[in-house]
């Protein structure tokens, strides 16, 4: 026999899925009007949806759990991966730390914050490094990228100067041709 216990927890699951399903119905009919009418959705909205589908698919992680870890509604999620809504930097934080990822990354899809300099593969492996805290990220991310500046601060100070070096003798008088 079922306690009241598990048979109103079982009638709770049971809207839940009703009501998630109704919803995502929902959301992609009005996706397809809002398609239809203007033509396509924002690309900043659906980079950072398929990156965090991207992402999600990674983790082996499912829709529904992804939602709520990061403790927003599924339609609204499955809405944010598809580009229909833009969420917030709170939101995108609260994806981050449901996926396990820097909200950093899922800032610069959303354009919130500029893209690192360097090499994209350097920058993705200091975020993908488990050993590290999200500290220990963002000071490596820094220091890495204030070396890539420096460098090309003074690859550019110096190109100039080894230019000068190569064309000097060409350009220069020679004193036999001055004298005479």
């Amino acid at each position: 026999m079922q306690t009241p216990g598990d048979f109103v927890r079982e009638q709770v699951s049971t809207v839940r899925d009703k009501v998630d399903r109704v919803a995502g119905s929902v959301a992609e009919s009005v996706a397809e009007a809002t398609t239809t009418s203007a033509g396509n959705v924002t690309s900043v909205g659906s980079q950072v949806g398929n990156y965090i589908r991207e992402q999600r698919s990674a983790a082996r992680v499912s829709l529904r759990e992804l939602a709520r870890t990061a403790g927003v509604s599924n339609p609204y999620l499955s809405q944010v991966e598809r580009g229909l809504r833009k969420p917030s930097a709170e939101i995108l934080a609260s994806i981050a730390r449901g996926l396990k990822i820097s909200a950093e990354s899922l800032y610069e899809q959303a354009g919130i914050l500029d893209r690192r300099s360097g090499n994209p593969d350097t920058v993705a492996a200091i975020r993908s490094d488990e050993a590290l805290s999200e500290r220990h990220k963002a000071v490596l991310l820094e220091l890495y990228e204030t070396y890539v500046r420096e460098h090309s601060t003074s690859a550019v100070r110096e190109a100039p100067a080894q230019a000068g070096a190569q064309t000097a003798p060409e350009n220069a008088p020679h004193p036999s041709k001055e004298s005479a």
